[in-house]
């Protein structure tokens, strides 16, 4: 079984990101980077289908910078066994990315039995590869998935809906899985799984190899803004009992006036 699990890397949650000084990104020489959170449920069941089908292997892809890869060698740290890393310095939309992603996997002259993606990146927001993949590669896709179970080459996924409900999809690999927290647990790197890591193989492919370029884009970044810092707190004294219903006078109006919340 051919296992493909995407993954991206993002800025660590507590990164202080600037925009550049021409606007068009966000600077990047200084953030630390992680893997997406939610690829790591990717990862993890990737892992979990390879445990219970042992001819199986499970290749990573991903679409960033070659000097930082640090979401890849997580990845096979974890287990995972080899990476396609499709080069590129430049901020790609969510089709470009796709479009790289497929040309990788069919670089890798293996047919994918099973993909797994997170279910969005925490950086972008788009919620747009995974759809976009399926439906280039022609496989159905399950977005948001928190249920997998597997029969032989049948899939029953469960997803939560409004109410508390769930919606149940059977079907049949290949399928692209873009998997929810609380799926399973993801594992942490071993000390043994990181050492063994160095050693699996990592493809480097550049945009040409998988047939990207300028003319695919859909989607130009440009004029990127901090949001407005917020006014500072304010402060009210009522400890003097015969000012205390001006004082309270005073917060309920700010609070209906400005603030807006009753």
């Amino acid at each position: 079984m051919n296992i493909f699990v995407c993954v991206k890397q993002v800025p660590d949650t507590e990164t202080k990101v600037i925009p550049t000084g021409d606007k068009s990104y966000i600077e990047t020489s200084s953030i630390k980077w992680i893997m997406n959170p939610y690829d790591e449920y990717a990862v993890e069941q990737a892992l979990l289908v390879k445990a219970a089908n042992s001819d199986s292997t499970i290749t990573i892809v991903r679409v960033g910078a070659v000097k930082s890869t640090e979401a890849v060698r997580t990845a096979m740290a974890m287990g995972a066994d080899e990476s396609i890393l499709v080069q590129c310095d430049q901020p790609l939309d969510s089709y470009m990315t796709a479009k790289a992603i497929k040309g990788a996997i069919e670089k890798s002259g293996k047919t994918p039995d099973l993909i797994f993606t997170g279910k969005q990146a925490i950086d972008d927001d788009c919620l747009q590869v995974p759809g976009l993949l399926a439906h280039m590669l022609g496989i159905p896709s399950v977005s948001v998935v928190t249920v997998f179970e597997m029969n032989g080459d049948t899939l029953t996924l469960k997803k939560d809906s409004e109410g508390g409900s769930k919606e149940v999809y059977e079907v049949k690999a290949p399928v692209l899985i873009a998997c929810n927290k609380g799926l399973n647990t993801p594992r942490y790197a071993s000390l043994p799984g990181i050492m063994k890591a160095k050693k699996k193989p990592l493809t480097t492919l550049t945009l040409a190899d998988v047939g990207v370029d300028e003319n695919d884009r859909k989607v130009k970044y440009s004029d990127f803004q901090l949001p407005p810092e917020k006014p500072p707190g304010k402060k009210f004294d009522a400890m003097d009992e015969g000012e205390q219903a001006s004082v309270v006078g005073n917060v309920v109006g700010l609070l209906r006036n400005e603030a807006k919340v009753i």
